[in-house]
């Protein structure tokens, strides 16, 4: 995964994509952290990452928590439809 050599996360504090509640500080953080992640040119294969393996928490290409959580049900939906015609 070299990709993520590119990530401009990679000069970033990592607590900075993984805020502490939901308001304060944590809005703030969350919008740090997607500020990071819109100037990223690896954004999608983060979050292609994030969705593939499950990822619950932090900001992962340019996506918090509450905003993947219905990606990764479409990609469990999906994954699940197409093992039953493996």
């Amino acid at each position: 995964m070299e990709w993520m050599e590119r990530a401009e996360c990679v000069r970033e504090d990592p607590e900075l994509f993984f805020p502490v509640g939901t308001t304060g500080p944590a809005l703030r953080d969350l919008q740090e952290a997607k500020a990071v992640c819109r100037r990223c040119p690896v954004a999608q294969q983060c979050l292609d990452l994030a969705l593939s393996s499950g990822q619950t928490a932090g900001i992962w290409g340019g996506t918090s928590e509450s905003e993947r959580a219905p990606l990764l049900r479409a990609a469990r939906r999906r994954e699940r439809y197409h093992a039953r015609f493996r």
